[in-house]
């Protein structure tokens, strides 16, 4: 069985005999049709690997790199210089060092490509510009830009730094406009930004964040998942059925991947919302671990492992969040500002969400209407985002699972799970958060809480007669809330005999119920200043 590699180096899969997921259909198609080109994408999901590609295909060739890929018999492309900064590798914090690094990278290009008689320069745009100056009429190279706006999204919070580097990128890429020594161009970074010129009308750069025919050049599909990995997804299923690889079956290995997608698929990078992929990283992940384990565990490895945008933090930090929205599979959100956000710090939040991966197209990009709708690309994300609304939300955690593995929502009675959820009310810190006014701020803070501890939790859950506040699946549990809230704690009682006929009247939790107990809870939160928590409740049946 080969090896799963999460390497940003198309030479090591090679050299070392590691699965490629092959895109190069994708990257040859690129280059032939466009010199420019950007596309964003969210962190770890191969934006470093696409770019690494493009560099071993013009500074290298495709031998022996490429063999067996779909471009190994179709590049006839001359090798060329390939000057390729990544601005990962640069300070966040520090202007200068950061100009010094970069200048460092430009000289070592200008070394290696025999580049001489330009004039030095602590500026890498004059630096830069005396080094295209110095070329040979005639010589080309290809330039590859990756994560272009890290310094920005570093410093979200950091108004003076932001703009110091902001006025570095506009002023960098002017140089580069229209420059007859770059036959081709390619930059990458998670947002799109118009204040840095190079999104602006007048850009010769083409955006692909959302074109349709390039939407899965990066992430895995269903179909190169099954193709690449089958190896792995016929170990995952002989560990689960206790079975031999060999006796699985086409059936066993679809329902296997519907799992995979449940977890990990459904993000959408296509303008009319046809092509979805699946994380690459978290693919990765999961599929190393069934080797490793010798199980399958769905793992969390958008959060665990390094899914957490310091971009979305910071902005977390000095920036409101609506709690509410997140209980709705589609947020709305105007054209304009999905397509042309101005500023970092002023990016409506929704956008940045999508941008960073925690959200994802819900619907096709149609300039004839004024909203394009967002949402959860699946569970995995749901329950990272969830977890990181929960370090702004609560002040302390409150544990359903035990140290020898119980999850309490599965145990508890009526009376412990609205201890729990009462534990979870309280720790919500006021000073920094609106407090619960109302029945949809109750239902959105328990609904925030469930997802970030990965419990499978529907808000407003249609039935054939009506919609449940709160409906959690467990594997031998259904539990159904439905919430009412009391401003004053003076019509406890009353609103608590509403829920219970509302639940009985509309049979709330039993569609689909399968082999699973169900619990009905009616329960009134009592807002007054002093309580603050579930005073009624009552079990149904």
């Amino acid at each position: 069985m080969k090896e799963i590699a999460q390497s940003e180096n198309i030479e090591q899969f090679s050299l070392k005999d590691y699965i490629y997921i092959d895109k190069t259909e994708y990257i040859y198609n690129l280059i032939k049709k466009y010199d420019r080109v950007f596309f964003s994408r969210p962190r770890r999901f191969g934006k470093s690997l696409t770019l690494n590609t493009i560099r071993t295909l013009f500074e290298k060739g495709v031998e022996p790199y490429f063999k067996g890929t779909w471009i190994y018999d179709k590049w006839t492309q001359n090798t060329c210089p390939v000057l390729h900064l990544s601005f990962l590798k640069f300070s966040v914090s520090d202007l200068d060092n950061f100009k010094r690094d970069f200048c460092n990278e430009i000289l070592k290009f200008a070394k290696a490509n025999n580049i001489t008689d330009f004039t030095g320069d602590k500026e890498p745009k004059v630096l830069i510009g005396n080094i295209f100056s110095a070329m040979p009429k005639d010589m080309q190279i290809v330039l590859l830009i990756d994560e272009y706006d890290c310094q920005l999204t570093a410093n979200i919070n950091n108004k003076e730094l932001y703009e110091k580097f902001r006025l570095f990128i506009r002023e960098f890429y002017a140089v580069l406009k229209g420059e007859k020594h770059i036959s081709f161009m390619a930059l990458t970074g998670v947002t799109r930004l118009k204040d840095v010129s190079i999104f602006s009308v007048g850009s010769d750069i083409k955006d692909l964040s959302y074109d349709h025919a390039f939407s899965q050049m990066i992430g895995f599909t269903r179909e190169e998942i099954k193709k690449f990995y089958i190896d792995y997804l016929k170990l995952g299923i002989s560990y689960e059925k206790q079975i031999e690889s060999d006796c699985v079956t086409d059936n066993d290995i679809e329902e296997f991947l519907d799992r995979m997608a449940e977890h990990y698929d459904s993000y959408c990078f296509d303008n009319y919302y046809e092509k979805k992929v699946f994380s690459t990283y978290s693919v990765n992940n999961f599929l190393q671990s069934i080797v490793k384990d010798a199980r399958v565990t769905f793992g969390e490895y958008w959060y665990e492992a390094g899914g957490i945008p310091s971009i979305l933090k910071n902005y977390m930090e000095s920036h409101d969040i609506d709690f509410k929205k997140f209980q709705s599979s589609e947020i709305e959100v105007m054209y304009d500002d999905f397509l042309n956000p101005t500023s970092l710090p002023d990016m409506n939040e929704n956008v940045l969400m999508c941008q960073t991966g925690y959200l994802t197209l819900k619907s096709d990009i149609n300039q004839n209407r004024s909203k394009i709708l967002l949402g959860f690309a699946n569970r995995e994300v749901s329950t990272a985002l969830c977890r990181l609304l929960g370090l702004k939300l609560f002040s302390n955690t409150v544990e359903i699972v035990t140290y020898s593995n119980v999850n309490l929502l599965e145990t508890s009675t009526t009376e412990e799970l609205i201890e729990i959820f009462n534990s979870v009310l309280t720790s919500v810190v006021y000073d920094r958060n609106p407090v619960i006014r109302d029945e949809p701020s109750l239902r959105a803070i328990l609904h925030v809480y469930l997802m970030g501890k990965g419990v499978d939790v529907r808000a407003e859950q249609h039935n054939f007669k009506g919609r449940s506040d709160i409906l959690i699946n467990l594997d031998n549990r259904r539990i159904v809330f439905e919430l009412k809230y009391s401003k004053d704690g003076h019509d406890v009682n009353s609103l608590l005999d509403e829920a219970v006929k509302q639940i009985k009247e509309k049979e709330y939790g039993i569609e689909n119920l399968g082999n699973r107990e169900l619990i009905q809870i009616a329960a009134v939160f009592d807002g007054s200043d002093n309580i603050r928590k579930i005073t009624e409740f009552k079990q149904i049946g």
